[in-house]
C-alpha cells in the first residue's frame, strides 16, 4: 500500500508541477569562447589571452579566443548573439560598438542582445603626429591646420574615435581630410613616415612608432591622467576637452546569462588582473586596469552611448531608429 502511495504522490508532483527541479550545472560547464573584434596583436587581443590563460586554470574548462575583425565589429557582435549561448562572449573595446547607431541605418542586434558582464581595463586612446612634423602639442597642431587649410590629413579608428575625431574637427572649424585604411597598421606606418599628419587611436598601436621616435604622441582623449604616461597630457589639460573620450574594454555576454555566471567572470577578472605581472603587462600595452562589475560597465556603457549621441548632434547625425 505504501508503495502505491508514493507512486501515486510521485505521478501528481510530475502532473502538478511539484517535483523538484533540478540544479543548473555549474558555469562554466564545457569551453569558454571570447570573441574578439580585433586582429591578433591589438591591445584587446593581448588582455583577452592573458586573462584567458589564467582563467581556464581557474575554472577547469578551456577558454579561446576568437578573432573576428572586420565588418565594424559587427561579426563579431553576430557570432555571439547568434550563437545563443552563455559560454560564447565578446571581449571588446567599446567605441568599436557604441558608435554603431550613427554609422549604419540598420543593425543585425539590438542594444539588449548583450548584458554587460565586467569592465577590465580603459584602453589609452591617443592623438598622433609624424616627429618630423614640428609639432608637440594639441594648440600647435590646430594652428599649424589653420595655417594650412586642406593640406593636412588624418587617420582614425572606426568607430566612436572616428567621430569623436570629426567632431574636433568640426568645433575648430578645421579642413583635415580624412584618409581611410582598411589596416590599422597602415596608417600608423604612413603617420611615421609623414603622408599623413595625425591618428587617433589605441596607444598600444602607436607605441613600436614611438619608441622608434617616428610617432610622437602629443595628446591622450582619456578623462584621468595616465600615470604610465606622464609626460603626455590628456586632452581637457591640453585645452581641448571636447577630445576627451574614454577607451572602455570589457566583456558581455548573451541576453539571459545567468547573474551567478556573471558576478563570478567578474570577480575572477578582478582577482587576476590585480596580479602584479598581469598588470604590468597591461599598463605596458597602453591600458589602465580599471576592473569592475557587470553593473559598472553597464554605467559606463551608458556614459558612452551618451557622449557618442552628443558627438552625432554635433555632426548632424541622427541614431537609427
Amino acid at each position: 500500500m505504501r508503495r502505491i502511495l508514493l507512486s501515486f504522490a510521485l505521478i501528481a508532483a510530475v502532473l502538478f508541477g511539484l517535483a523538484p527541479a533540478q540544479a543548473q550545472p555549474a558555469w562554466p560547464s564545457r569551453p569558454v569562447h571570447f570573441i574578439v573584434p580585433l586582429g591578433a596583436g591589438s591591445g584587446v587581443d593581448i588582455t583577452a589571452r592573458l586573462l584567458a590563460d589564467k582563467l581556464s586554470q581557474k575554472w577547469g574548462q578551456p577558454v579561446i579566443v576568437e578573432n573576428k575583425p572586420g565588418g565594424d565589429a559587427i561579426l563579431a557582435i553576430m557570432a555571439v548573439v547568434n550563437a545563443h549561448d552563455d559560454h560564447v562572449l565578446l571581449f571588446a573595446p567599446a567605441s568599436t560598438f557604441t558608435a554603431h547607431p550613427l554609422l549604419h541605418e540598420k543593425l543585425p542586434y539590438k542594444t539588449d542582445d548583450l548584458v554587460p558582464i565586467a569592465r577590465v581595463t580603459n584602453t589609452l586612446i591617443a592623438f598622433g603626429v609624424p616627429t618630423g612634423a614640428g609639432v608637440s602639442s594639441l594648440k600647435e597642431f590646430v594652428a599649424k591646420a589653420k595655417a594650412e587649410p586642406g593640406k593636412l590629413n588624418y587617420a582614425s579608428v572606426t568607430g566612436a574615435n572616428d567621430l569623436l575625431f570629426a567632431a574636433f574637427l568640426k568645433t575648430q572649424k578645421l579642413d583635415v581630410a580624412k584618409v581611410p585604411y582598411r589596416n590599422t597598421v597602415d596608417a600608423i606606418n604612413d603617420l611615421a613616415d609623414g603622408r599623413i599628419q595625425a591618428y587617433v587611436g589605441a596607444y598600444a598601436i602607436m607605441r613600436p612608432r614611438v619608441q622608434q621616435g617616428k610617432v610622437k604622441v602629443i595628446a591622450l582623449t582619456n578623462r584621468q591622467h595616465a600615470k604610465s604616461l606622464d609626460d603626455i597630457p590628456t586632452a581637457r589639460e591640453a585645452g581641448f576637452p571636447s577630445l576627451e573620450f574614454d577607451g572602455l574594454v570589457g566583456v558581455l555576454g548573451p541576453k539571459g546569462m545567468p547573474k551567478a555566471a556573471i558576478d563570478r567572470i567578474a570577480a575572477d577578472i578582478k582577482e587576476f588582473v590585480a596580479d602584479p605581472t598581469i598588470h604590468a603587462r597591461l599598463v605596458a600595452t597602453g591600458q589602465v586596469v580599471n576592473p569592475g562589475t557587470g553593473a559598472d560597465f553597464a554605467k559606463d556603457l551608458k556614459d558612452q552611448r551618451d557622449t557618442v549621441a552628443d558627438i552625432g548632434k554635433t555632426l548632424g547625425i541622427k541614431p537609427a531608429q
